[in-house]
């Protein structure tokens, strides 16, 4: 029986994907579920799994573009055998005794198709970097390494074709900067009641609910304050209409293996300091592990990123489109700050706040970054109502 799998949908706005990477050779034998390719849509890297066993005939090429519905390879499920991959795990078990440059390490992730090449090649995993998913090594990591080796000397040059998700954030960025009056303001904050709070209570949370108690929550819970109090940040243009949002979904910028991705923290201004970070290390685990759903990253009202956990010190974050503004956080840096007439040390933060100028004026996205700061600096009052214990659920 010959079985045409086609590409699925991978989210309601999508009409078609980009075949990124095939992870099989054509006529090579498939297991039922195995991943057979890496898709690219203008959102997200999604994996094509077999939808059964047999042997596989690839019909469209990588980096060609399909339409969601579209037949991309027909598979033989009359053929009975075995795939390269599970050789490969046989035969690695019966010369791991005897062979050791010629195995891969286990701990490393490969597809099928470069697990071969790297057997086949007499090369060692340790040798090639991995840049799919979760540092998985691909067929096109080890055709890299390759080329290094025959290479003399240091100089050269690769050429890569850009996927469909890094060419669609490409053209949003540079469509944002042309489309829209962006302005970025600043402020600093000090975070040494934050660092308090977390010294005195990381430990009874982290034993209570299994996570840390970090920045974001507390950065998180002040947008969503200042977002209710300061109405049009929360808002988005639709043609000659500006839409309010009474509620606050807030995106969290993502570094993922196949560029950046902006997760939903939905509702937010209804979660408690607890919830929030359970919700953002979710979906930042599975943005990372290239396991993100379409829908996980839809809509969003706001948008936080840290570069802060890069180095950064400053930046000016672009706008998510079709949002309004964005929060930019970065490093922590002891700086000496006058308090009360006194020169003290303390651990500050630049911040800063893009904003669409045709939505937003300079008052409110002033007035929208100072309170947040407000909130940071004495997260008692006014994210916790004078009880820590309580909103940390302790």
């Amino acid at each position: 029986m010959l079985l045409e799998m086609k590409v699925p949908s991978p989210g309601e706005s999508i009409s078609e994907v980009e075949i990124a990477e095939w992870l099989v050779e054509d006529g090579d034998y498939v297991e039922k579920d195995q991943s057979i390719a890496e898709i690219d849509s203008d959102k997200a890297t999604l994996e094509l799994p077999a939808e059964e066993s047999g042997t596989i005939k690839i019909i469209v090429a990588e980096g060609k573009t399909v339409a969601v519905g579209g037949v991309v390879c027909i598979i033989d499920t009359s053929v009975k055998g075995e795939s390269k991959a599970k050789k490969v795990e046989r035969n690695y078990v019966e010369t791991k005794t005897s062979s050791t440059k010629s195995s891969t390490n286990l701990g490393v992730k490969t597809t099928p198709l470069a697990s071969v090449m790297i057997h086949s090649n007499d090369i060692s995993a340790k040798d090639v970097k991995g840049t799919g998913e979760s540092g998985k090594i691909t067929k096109s990591d080890v055709e890299g390494a390759l080329n290094g080796i025959a290479t003399d000397g240091p100089r050269g040059t690769s050429r890569k074709k850009m996927s469909s998700l890094r060419r669609k954030i490409a053209s949003r960025l540079v469509t944002v900067k042309n489309e829209t009056a962006m302005l970025t303001t600043f402020n600093e904050v000090d975070m040494t009641a934050i660092f308090e709070i977390r010294k005195e209570y990381k430990e009874q949370f982290k034993e209570k609910y299994g996570i840390s108690l970090g920045f974001m929550s507390f950065f998180t819970k002040s947008v969503t304050t200042a977002l209710q109090e300061f109405k049009d940040v929360n808002a988005m243009i639709d043609g000659n209409e500006i839409i309010h949002h009474n509620y606050t979904d807030i995106g969290i910028a993502v570094s993922a293996p196949k560029g950046l991705m902006v997760p939903v923290v939905r509702n937010a201004e209804l979660l408690n300091f607890q919830e929030v970070e359970s919700e953002i290390k979710r979906l930042a685990i599975k943005a990372r592990d290239g396991k993100i759903t379409i829908n996980e990253m839809l809509g969003g009202t706001f948008t936080i990123t840290n570069g802060g956990v890069f180095g950064s010190m400053l930046s000016t974050p672009i706008i998510n489109p079709p949002q309004s503004a964005i929060l930019g956080m970065h490093n922590i840096v002891e700086r000496p700050m006058v308090v009360n007439g006194e020169v003290k040390i303390r651990p500050i933060m630049y911040v800063a706040l893009s904003y669409d100028h045709r939505v937003i004026d300079g008052k409110e996205s002033v007035g929208f970054l100072c309170r947040i700061k407000e909130c940071l600096e004495d997260p008692k009052t006014h994210l916790m109502g004078g009880n820590v214990k309580k909103h940390l659920g302790l």
